[in-house]
């Protein structure tokens, strides 16, 4: 899936983060990679975060060819960088694109282009009645984001992060994003804003993640849930496609590939690890899964956090 980032001048660093990170380490949990993206600025001259970051451009965003996404990122000094040479290239690059995403104020910059007539939509809360007075043509409703056929709103870098999850949820598997759950945000929080939004599905998962060494048996897992095995089958089956002992597995392989790719333990202590009786049974599961015997994952970094 090929995506375009244009990355408009005082954007929001933690905004671009939470929108392309998830995507990164999504990659990594994946059989084969799953995003590509390219950055792009107005003029392909280097663009400035609001916090003074630089960003390389791959070039100007005239120049794009054939993307699935166009993600608009915009933040501060949104009526700055509202020219007719702003619209113009958004109109561009819309028709090059299959979507395009207004993050953060990004929906301001897409609505004076034209793409958001007739649409709902949604921007920064800071911004909602601004927006709102602005753009008649526009519905404007207060959410995280709202999708409307080709276009699609985010109201700001929390929400992108949510966005995100629940775009990698619907492109690869709710149990994907349920990896990058496990990796970017921290087990406190996950709880909060989980992407598997079933109670009994967010306890099963904490619980075969605290016992991965040793890891328990169908019925003494549905025994502490307190539910029987035909109840946690169902609701698995349902929210994410596959039996308990299937997601079980998946959890375990997922830390074997953090520990392959972050730490120099042994493939046998992996296998220890993570709940294989040997090495040989770890590498033909890890190969099955991602396509690849561990070795071969040693030295990479794509599921690493940054």
């Amino acid at each position: 899936m090929k995506i375009a980032f244009f990355l408009v001048d005082r954007f929001s660093n933690l905004c671009l983060s939470n929108a392309l990170e998830p995507l990164r380490a999504a990659n990594g949990y994946a059989r084969t990679p799953v995003y590509v993206w390219d950055f792009y600025s107005l003029d392909g001259a280097p663009v400035r975060s609001s916090s003074g970051l630089a960003v390389m451009p791959n070039g100007a965003i005239g120049g794009i060819g054939r993307v699935d996404r166009l993600y608009v990122i915009c933040s501060y000094g949104h009526l700055d960088n509202d020219t007719p040479q702003m619209r113009r290239a958004l109109q561009q690059a819309a028709r090059r694109s299959g979507m395009v995403f207004g993050l953060d104020a990004g929906a301001w910059l897409m609505a004076t282009a034209g793409l958001l007539a007739g649409k709902r939509a949604t921007v920064h809360w800071d911004l909602l009645d601004a927006f709102s007075e602005r753009f008649l043509d526009v519905t404007v409703e207060q959410a995280l984001w709202i999708e409307d056929g080709d276009v699609l709103t985010c109201a700001g870098a929390a929400a992108a992060l949510s966005l995100s999850r629940d775009v990698i949820a619907r492109d690869i598997s709710p149990a994907i994003a349920m990896d990058v759950d496990a990796l970017l945000i921290p087990p406190v929080r996950s709880e909060a804003v989980p992407t598997i939004r079933d109670p009994l599905l967010t306890r099963a998962t904490r619980l075969m993640r605290e016992n991965i060494e040793t890891p328990l048996a169908l019925g003494d897992l549905c025994t502490r849930l307190n539910t029987s095995t035909r109840t946690l089958t169902r609701r698995c089956q349902t929210v994410l496609g596959m039996t308990p002992g299937r997601l079980y597995r998946h959890i375990r392989l997922s830390a074997a590939r953090q520990l392959v790719e972050g730490s120099q333990a042994s493939i046998a202590e992996i296998a220890v690890r993570c709940g294989y009786d040997d090495p040989t049974a770890l590498t033909r599961a890890f190969r099955q899964r991602f396509g690849a015997a561990p070795r071969a994952f040693r030295g990479e970094t794509a599921a690493k956090p940054a």
